[in-house]
């Protein structure tokens, strides 16, 4: 599914590479709304979202991130702690956790869609520039 990765993604689908549960109440986007029950699913991506919570696991473990970023991510979609107690876990400020994060989000995106990291990278700008 290369290509398929944007930071929107990639941050929605996170916290399940700490919490098998959290897939649970993880909404596939594919699928149509609880309250419409003759909500038709497009049968070629009914089944995406697995593949995608494999790919986001696959990728937290083989993407090459610092160890400040795995830190931050840990923290972030692991622990779901506010920026301020993680920089003060960390011994950096909050702002560098924001930027921590930006940059891990972002190289994991890419490297699940083959593409080395740019900072500020984001699968739907380059989309649009092809």
């Amino acid at each position: 599914m290369r290509g398929a990765y944007d930071r929107r993604l990639v941050e929605h689908l996170l916290p399940a590479v700490w919490d098998v549960e959290a897939a649970y109440g993880i909404r596939n986007p594919q699928a149509p709304d609880a309250d419409m029950p003759k909500g038709s699913v497009d049968p070629k991506t009914a089944g995406v979202l697995f593949a995608h919570l494999a790919d986001i696991r696959r990728g937290w473990e083989t993407a090459p991130l610092s160890p400040g970023e795995r830190q931050a991510l840990v923290l972030r979609y692991g622990a779901d702690l506010p920026d301020d107690e993680a920089g003060a876990l960390q011994g950096v400020t909050d702002r560098a956790v924001r930027y921590r994060l930006e940059r891990g989000v972002g190289k994991i995106a890419a490297h699940l869609n083959g593409h080395s990291y740019i900072d500020g990278y984001d699968a739907l700008d380059e989309e649009a520039a092809a």
